[in-house]
């Protein structure tokens, strides 16, 4: 028989009376130990994350929300919140407490008129994209596909299309949030500017955020792909890639990887997204065609939606993986070598090493803007670790903090927060910089109690 006792962050054991009531309550579901369905719900797209919460409430709507809230802050339980559950640290699941899971809210409604998306937070980058892209719209969701749209944006939001439109953060015209004393907010520009301000970018701190309303863009087919060239080239391609990306025009966004292809074949691939027209970014690509002979040449043009889909099989839902994260300014020469004396061979055949380029718009955003504040020219640099068996991540974490170790003295020290594992305070910081004392201001009027902690924590001083 499986414990089914909740046990608030003090150590109290709650009634089981005061558990039903908030049951009964629910237009949605509560999940408990030894329920049908639990074991799957707990489960992240992480799978070295193994947590086992009290609860799990699969919220309906807002009013469930503000319920499990309520009851949360009522009975001081330890509180994570679900979206997508994409995060690599796995903070959208808890051992004991509850888990506040808004997968089940998929609602969305596209203006194509007013160019806008009203997007529910248990919504994934294809869904969204596939609503959008019925009206020839799409705005910047990451790269990924399976990737959980709030996460994504509250940590500001990498993608294809941030070159041209900004991060995904930079196109959220508005969030309804439900905060830690159960109250229901809407954030914009004009109301409740504060927290507006902090959602994009500072994470899960301030509130539940239940809807996101999006500004979209004219998006419909793209020059995208990857090309693939043999590793005992990647110091020249790594070295062309560096010219190539940062003389790139706002429509082209890139990354480039260290992997192993298909074939079996260690490579060196750039990926790009042009988001202009064809024959202009026939004229842009050219030079990444034309620099040697590739193992393959996989850019043409495409749905945004099937360029959004192309990198699900290097990162698939129910893998196991680790990484550490950098920011990175330039590839010079000296940092390439670092990298290349420590990265080889890689440690599983689906492990790794990503650049993920910002430029553009995205990078002429002030730097105090918004609660993302690494505004320049940059590529975020990450060793990663993939295996089906969590052993063999384990037992190779080692050659990820080796490399990441190695490549410092080339990086900023900053960090992408949603790049963040389990790191410590100092990492936090790291990541938000300058603008660190102003989230706490934010935390401190929004949630003074911290029930919103399990997440990349700004602590609150009051």
């Amino acid at each position: 028989m499986e414990n089914r006792g909740v046990i608030s962050a003090t150590g109290a054991v709650l009634e089981e009376a005061s558990i039903e009531e908030l049951q009964a309550s629910l237009q949605g579901e509560m999940l408990r130990p030894g329920d049908h369905g639990y074991d799957e719900a707990r489960m992240v797209w992480n799978r070295m994350i193994d947590k086992h919460p009290s609860m799990i409430i699969r919220c309906s709507g807002v009013a469930d929300v503000i319920d499990a809230v309520n009851f949360a802050r009522t009975h001081e339980l330890l509180v994570a919140v679900r979206g997508g559950g994409h995060n690599v640290a796995g903070k959208a699941v808890c051992d004991e407490g509850m888990v506040i899971d808004l997968s089940k809210m998929k609602g969305i409604r596209v203006d194509p008129t007013q160019h806008t998306a009203q997007a529910q937070a248990g919504l994934l980058n294809a869904e969204c994209d596939r609503e959008a892209q019925a009206f020839g719209l799409a705005t910047t969701m990451g790269v990924v596909s399976d990737t959980g749209i709030a996460g994504l944006t509250l940590g500001g939001g990498y993608g294809w299309l941030a070159g041209k439109y900004g991060m995904t953060c930079d196109n959220l015209v508005s969030a309804d949030v439900v905060t830690a004393d159960g109250r229901f907010l809407t954030a914009s520009i004009s109301e409740n500017e504060d927290l507006f301000w902090g959602l994009r970018g500072g994470g899960g701190n301030f509130g539940v955020v239940t809807s996101f309303e999006y500004r979209l863009h004219p998006v419909d087919q793209v020059l995208g792909g990857m090309i693939l060239y043999p590793m005992e080239k990647a110091k020249d391609v790594l070295r062309f890639y560096h010219e190539f990306s940062i003389s790139a025009p706002d429509e082209l966004s890139t990354m480039a990887f260290l992997a192993t292809a298909p074939s079996g074949d260690p490579a060196v691939i750039i990926v790009l997204c042009y988001c202009g027209s064809s024959d202009e970014g026939e004229k842009v690509v050219k030079p990444v065609r034309t620099l040697g002979k590739p193992l393959a040449d996989l850019i043409q043009v495409m749905s945004y939606g099937d360029l959004q889909k192309m990198l699900d099989p290097l990162l698939p839902t129910g893998h196991c993986y680790y990484w550490k994260a950098s920011i990175i300014r330039e590839l010079s020469d000296k940092a390439i070598e670092t990298l290349l004396a420590h990265a080889l061979p890689l440690p599983t055949p689906m492990s790794g090493v990503g650049f993920q380029q910002l430029h553009g718009v995205a990078s002429r955003v002030g730097q105090d803007e918004t609660a993302y504040p690494h505004r320049y020219d940059h590529y975020e640099f990450f060793p990663i670790v993939v295996s089906e068996d969590r052993g063999e991540v384990e037992k190779n974490i080692y050659w990820a903090r080796e490399l990441w170790e190695a490549m410092q003295p080339f990086t900023t020290g900053a960090v992408y927060v949603n790049d963040l594992g389990d790191e410590g305070e100092a990492r936090v910081k790291e990541a938000y910089g300058s603008i660190y004392p102003r989230l706490v201001e934010v935390k401190n009027k929004y949630d003074p109690t911290n029930l919103f902690r399990l997440n990349q924590n700004v602590k609150p001083t009051m």
